[in-house]
């Protein structure tokens, strides 16, 4: 029997398989030579806390991630902030220069919440310097020809609604988040026809208020994640219902939500009770947030699990909220399309947790996730590469959703530890096999309008500080401007891009030999860049310096000469 790694609350232990799982077929053997179809978009992404920096700066407030970072020490690897993160507040038209050098279509990226108002409410006040800094940059997008896909909410709450109300455990964020809604909707809604309300909004609740690896760091376990994403899901039927009563007719605009999940696959295709285990942790995962959006309420095997936990326990009512029949209707059909990030793969079989231990969303589950030690793994431990589930989830969102329109809002893969900067060949294959998955999606009928690349630069990656990097583009942090660098895959992406597709076996190879011999060199020109840099910091002394002396030599002369001939 061949062992898998069985992940449990962070703990990986090596077992035996129980049965056969199904697996992805060999990658060549399988690979789909085509095209995607006419108008298909492709582009990258980021958010504003990972990247802008500018933390204080033109009457930004603060938000929850730099309370959380200027903090106690150790919350963030390394003690990192984002501080200055990529600069990219200060940088905006070379970034643009980097999104067309990519020849991207698209570029999502977030607003911050607390940049345009600094307390959270908008009945406060409003920043325009931040309105001008976001309208500027939506500008200079659409006149490079690049499509703005904007993200009202990406985790960097205003801290001033963590204090004041205790932020996402408060249902007063519904009515603050649809008013900030609507102010972007009203100053930049005329440019920007594609919105996303929340980015991976189960990450954002599981890390922020279960675990406490995230801001704003509670650990409510089994109740606090439970309540936020209650709150998330009204806010976000309270943002589009805004949009469709009051701007739609206008601005001809979308709005949808970008949810992340993996794919679940059952460990044994022939135990039903691995099948079930499969399918409650994708409603556990995807269909929490979408169930409601699409259908009007929760899955109903969360309801039942987390039910009867909760009866176990002792709790005289769930600890899942309910939605009433007027709130049911309110949220069915809020979303114009289904935004998914996906980015790795995990087989599942069934473990009951006793009720004893106590509440959690891990317990609530009732499962074990686990890997294949053979899949590749990426930079991250929790990140391999096995694109055969990417297809499995995208044909999963069209049946169960009734078939949407789907954006993929994130995916790709972080920096292998030990590796050459700039020969990212692992990414390579993560997006070759990843991006073909997706086009045989389109091939089975899934309606998929656009893939979004994740990420545009290295930047701070929350809890790993960063540590993990995920750009196209190299960013060397240690130096004041925080220069970009291509990395291989930047050459491999905007060949696909050209094609919009695979053409032939051929030609695909020779992208990613070309790829690698761009990243050669730009090794070595990072290899020059410190002896450049002190070279340019020595002219910067000695220039001025001999200039100087030659001022004040030339000027003793002359007062000598004055002199003798006086």
């Amino acid at each position: 029997m061949k062992p898998v790694w069985v992940i449990i609350l962070g703990w990986i232990l090596l077992v035996p398989r129980v049965g056969t799982a199904r697996r992805g077929p060999p990658e060549e053997a399988s690979f789909y030579y085509g095209t995607f179809p006419p108008g298909f978009s492709w582009g990258v992404g980021s958010s504003a806390y990972q990247t802008e920096g500018a933390w204080d700066q033109d009457g930004k407030g603060p938000s929850i991630w730099d309370a959380f970072t200027h903090g106690r020490k150790g919350q963030v690897l390394g003690g990192d902030t984002a501080d200055t993160a990529c600069d990219s507040y200060y940088k905006v038209q070379e970034d643009i220069a980097l999104l067309k050098e990519l020849q991207v279509s698209h570029y999502r990226f977030s607003l911050s919440w607390p940049r345009l108002l600094p307390t959270g409410v908008r009945a406060e006040q409003v920043n325009k310097r931040g309105i001008k800094f976001y309208s500027d940059f939506i500008d200079a997008l659409l006149k490079s020809n690049i499509t703005p896909i904007v993200t009202l909410h990406h985790w960097d709450l205003p801290q001033m609604l963590q204090v004041t109300y205790g932020g996402w455990q408060n249902v007063s964020m519904i009515r603050y988040f649809r008013d900030y809604a609507d102010l972007c909707f009203e100053v930049f809604g005329d440019r920007v026809k594609h919105w996303l309300t929340f980015s991976d909004p189960r990450t954002m609740v599981e890390k922020g208020y279960e675990t406490g690896l995230h801001a704003p760091g509670l650990r409510l376990q089994g109740t606090g994640l439970y309540v936020a994403a209650h709150h998330i899901i009204k806010a976000h039927a309270q943002a589009w219902h805004s949009y469709n009563d009051s701007w739609r007719s206008k601005q001809h605009g979308l709005v949808g939500i970008s949810l992340n999940c993996d794919w679940g696959e059952p460990v044994d295709i022939d135990n039903p009770d691995d099948i079930e285990a499969a399918e409650r942790y994708l409603q556990f995962c995807l269909g929490w947030f979408a169930n409601p959006i699409y259908a009007g309420d929760y899955p109903q095997v969360m309801k039942d699990h987390i039910g009867t936990k909760s009866a176990e326990q002792g709790l005289e009512m769930s600890r899942l909220p309910t939605f009433s029949l007027q709130e049911k209707s309110y949220l069915k059909g809020t979303s114009d399309f289904l935004g998914l990030g996906h980015f790795t793969t995990r087989y599942i079989t069934q473990r009951k947790y006793p009720s004893h231990q106590g509440p959690s969303y891990q317990n609530d589950r009732d499962l074990v996730e686990l890997v294949d030690p053979n899949w590749p793994e990426m930079g991250s431990p929790w990140l391999y590469s096995v694109p055969w589930g990417f297809r499995r989830l995208l044909n999963f969102a069209q049946t169960q959703y009734g078939d949407p329109p789907i954006y993929v809002t994130e995916s790709g893969a972080p920096q292998k530890l030990h590796c050459t900067q700039f020969c990212d060949e692992w990414r390579i294959q993560y997006l070759k096999g990843y991006i073909n998955e997706m086009l045989k999606a389109i091939k089975d009928g899934v309606d998929i309008k656009g893939y979004t690349s994740w990420s545009l630069l290295d930047k701070f990656e929350w809890e790993k500080g960063y540590a993990d990097k995920y750009g196209f583009y190299y960013v060397e942090f240690n130096v004041r401007n925080k220069p970009r660098y291509p990395k291989a895959s930047v050459q491999y992406y905007k060949e696909i891009i050209t094609a919009s597709g695979f053409p032939n076996p051929q030609e695909v190879e020779s992208w990613r030999l070309r790829a690698l011999e761009t990243c050669s060199i730009n090794n070595q020109m990072l290899a020059t860049e410190p002896l450049l840099r002190h070279m340019q910091v020595a002219s910067e002394i000695v220039v001025p310096t001999v200039c100087a002396l030659s001022i004040l030599t030339a000027a003793l002369m002359l007062t000598l000469l004055l002199r003798r001939r006086g």
